[in-house]
């Protein structure tokens, strides 16, 4: 997240840039991206229109990538094959896939179109990169990397380094990936290695000295494999290799932010029922549709509880208290047994518990939900007798207290590992069925211990 862009504000940046291109130094994409949502919103889709086409090609591809996706597509609709063609050409060749699998999505003939003005090396690497599934790290790959011989001395290395950035623009340079003589990875040297190690020396004689141990990933390998290595070792670039263990890209720190942020995202609008790609849409209708699918699954949940109530009507005429303490129970219930389910989804999707683990994170979170339970129990069945002057109704809601809260850590706990067990994302499912739990037997051990003790 940037640092938030108004209207007037977003307008002086995009009103200096039509003035100064050489003033989009000066300025992330992500900023550029946000001055033009802020047109948008404010002048309508002409105005943003009018200020995209403005952009100069060298940076309209990567301001195009940092768009919300409803205005991405609006553009990539509206912009032309030429100018398209152009701002690919200027991206790195992860985004530049990135940006063709966009334009794809909306209109494969103009993607087609598009190719056909880029050259064959350029259409080779993002059909390569295209036909990486979303999971497997070859999807997040950039071709772009710099890589010297075992034999080749420093100081050739570095004047090389030179050219291509002068000549081709290499930027992000973290490290010199050594490979041998066939262009398999062997080793690589971190770039403040390079200007402090002796020039006259080549990069055997480095490994000769100070071998590490090099990090790598296959092109297929699963997405979450290069996001353990990130953050296991704190990584800013991770080489990535063939089958064979030839040296055919890298993936940089920043596409791993996006990846975790990506995914946190998911994981929230997931365990409240909102559907990520339907909350893109500008449509109201859409949104309302997918929004109320998980409504009317709550619902049916919630006429289960109803029905539990149903069952102690007369309990609650003969004792009209109980429908003032009825909702206190299942409240707490809920709190806590959110509480150990956003714990252990949470740590299901980092990796951090695993079958072994489970047992344990199942009684830690009972133990937990009791002792809470205990507590509040004490504190509401003060408040009850202190309110309705009845220590029995304080005894009813306190033994309902510790029931519930005990239920609400077994289940918190237990429906994330169950939903795993059986292939289900834990995020998607938990909540309503952990709902379900908490208000059922809150109401039911609440209005139960009622009628047995009240009456």
């Amino acid at each position: 997240m940037g640092v938030e862009i108004g209207y007037h504000e977003g307008k002086e940046i995009l009103q200096r840039l039509s003035q100064d291109l050489d003033a989009f130094a000066n300025y992330h994409a992500s900023e550029v991206a946000r001055a033009l949502r802020e047109l948008e919103i404010e002048e309508g889709r002409d105005a943003f229109l009018a200020a995209l086409r403005a952009i100069p090609e060298e940076h309209l591809g990567e301001v195009l990538l940092e768009l919300p996706e409803h205005l991405k597509d609006e553009a990539l609709e509206e912009l032309s094959v030429k100018k398209l063609t152009e701002a690919v050409d200027e991206l790195d060749s992860d985004d530049a896939a990135d940006l063709m699998q966009d334009i794809e999505a909306l209109d494969s003939d103009k993607e087609q179109e598009i190719l056909s003005h880029l050259d064959d090396e350029e259409v080779r690497e993002i059909e390569t990169l295209k036909s990486y599934e979303e999971n497997q790290a070859g999807s997040l790959m950039q071709t772009e990397l710099f890589a010297a011989g075992l034999d080749e001395k420093v100081s050739e290395a570095i004047e090389r380094l030179r050219k291509l950035r002068r000549e081709k623009g290499l930027e992000n340079v973290h490290q010199v990936f050594l490979v041998d003589e066939f262009g398999f990875l062997v080793g690589a040297m971190p770039l403040e290695e390079v200007i402090t190690f002796d020039f006259s020396k080549s990069f055997r004689e480095y490994l000769q000295e100070q071998h590490k141990l090099t990090h790598s990933v296959r092109s297929t390998d699963p997405v979450d494999e290069v996001v353990r290595l990130f953050e296991d070792y704190d990584l800013v670039v991770l080489p990535v290799v063939d089958d064979r263990g030839k040296l055919i890209g890298r993936i940089t720190y920043d596409d791993i932010v996006d990846v975790i942020e990506e995914r946190a995202t998911e994981q929230i609008y997931k365990m409240v029922g909102v559907d990520e790609e339907s909350e893109e849409e500008r449509e109201i209708g859409v949104i309302t549709r997918k929004r109320a699918i998980w409504l009317g699954v709550n619902l049916v949940t919630a006429i289960l509880a109803s029905l539990v109530i149903g069952l102690f009507d007369e309990t609650i005429q003969a004792y009209v208290a109980l429908a003032v303490l009825m909702p206190i129970v299942a409240s707490m219930g809920g709190n806590a047994g959110t509480q150990s389910l956003t714990v252990m989804v949470r740590q299901l999707a980092l990796g951090e518990i695993g079958w072994s683990e489970a047992k344990q994170a199942v009684w830690r979170e009972v133990t937990v939900s009791l002792l809470n339970g205990l507590i509040f129990a004490a504190v509401m069945g003060i408040v009850a007798v202190a309110w309705f002057h009845d220590p029995r109704l304080g005894l009813v809601i306190a033994l309902a207290m510790v029931i519930n809260l005990i239920f609400a850590g077994l289940f918190g706990a237990m429906i994330p590992l169950g939903l795993k067990r059986v292939g289900v994302d834990p995020a998607v499912a938990s909540s309503v069925l952990l709902t379900t739990v908490t208000d059922v037997v809150g109401f039911f051990a609440f209005l139960g211990l009622a009628k047995v003790i009240l009456l």
